[in-house]
């Protein structure tokens, strides 16, 4: 293996989890280029992973003449991760010798010469334990257990100017990021206020995080206070993820921020309801000090699969006392 190409062109916290199946290629293929193809707004967090060659992002790809796109996706093989039919149907164009994706897309039948059957949605591994069944035609069969999966990611975030608003002191800042772009379940905005009046009592330094549209939706509530600081709006993901790994905590729903606050070795937090296929046995933060927070494990409602809402039921003073 010469070139592999590895294609998740979706969220960042789904390209956070596909990190560690990249090093296991890293390992087993240590003079292969290794290029990821994903959406641009994630390149920011592939950037802070050395194991990675190069970063092309889809659309980029796709804008060039067919003959470019052709040249370009010269590879010994690719694996969709996130299957994108208009680059199933591409690679299989230019003739990638081996070309690996689920047998569970209609499309991959007559795209992909190497077909894993494997389920996502049933299945009670970690996501990312499950981007290792599509290494099994390269001779990677073992699926690493939870623990082996922090060994497999050296995430760097890189150092950026930081806004002048925002504070510098390491042991005192607690990121809270209330909501997700509709990606998750989320926490109550007035419990996101009430624990930021609680946390600056005991001393700690609170940022909001969010786009200028999650911003607009709840820094209306955000108590005044000058140790409660909001950030919404003012940083670009290069600075997030800078930020991110020079505080102390952060608080989250199942969310991109919490999964690079787990991989930056910070205290990260998730909020999850048990249901799945969006529990934490599915989508918990990689990293030593990532950990989450249910209302309740066995709940009924979760275990179902039914709609529930037992998210909004997590006491303030829960969060309160795993933040420490």
């Amino acid at each position: 293996m010469n070139r592999i190409l590895i294609s998740r062109t979706d969220s960042i916290g789904d390209v956070a989890l596909t990190l560690p199946m990249c090093q296991a290629l890293r390992n087993k293929f240590p003079e292969a280029e290794i290029i990821f193809i994903g959406k641009n707004y994630t390149r920011p967090v592939v950037s802070c992973f050395n194991s990675i060659d190069a970063f092309w992002d889809i659309d980029e790809l796709f804008n060039q003449p067919i003959s470019n796109q052709l040249e370009q996706l010269k590879a010994d093989c690719i694996i969709h991760v996130f299957p994108n039919k208009k680059l199933a149907f591409l690679a299989k164009k230019a003739k990638i010798p081996m070309r690996i994706g689920t047998s569970h897309r209609v499309f991959h039948i007559f795209t992909c010469n190497e077909r894993p059957n494997f389920t996502r949605k049933k299945s009670t591994l970690h996501e990312s334990q499950l981007n290792f069944h599509l290494l099994a035609p390269l001779g990677i069969t073992e699926i690493p257990s939870f623990d082996e999966l922090e060994k497999l990611v050296q995430f760097n975030a890189i150092e950026t100017a930081l806004p002048t608003c925002l504070p510098l002191s390491k042991d005192e800042v607690v990121i809270l990021h209330p909501k997700s772009k509709g990606s998750a379940l989320e926490w109550p905005l007035e419990k996101y206020m009430d624990l930021a009046s609680r946390l600056v009592e005991s001393g700690k330094t609170v940022c909001f995080t969010g786009t200028e549209q999650e911003g607009i939706q709840f820094r209306h509530l955000i108590p005044v206070h000058d140790r409660i600081i909001d950030s919404t709006g003012k940083l670009s993901l290069e600075q997030l993820i800078y930020f991110i790994s020079q505080s102390n905590a952060l608080l989250a729903c199942s969310t991109g921020p919490y999964h690079i606050a787990g991989l930056s070795g910070i205290h990260a937090i998730g909020l999850f309801s048990m249901r799945r296929p969006i529990d934490p046995g599915r989508w918990r933060a990689i990293g030593p000090k990532a950990e989450f927070v249910v209302f309740d494990q066995s709940c009924q409602t979760c275990k179902k699969g039914t709609k529930c809402n037992c998210i909004e039921n997590i006491a303030v003073s829960t969060v309160l006392e795993v933040i420490g």
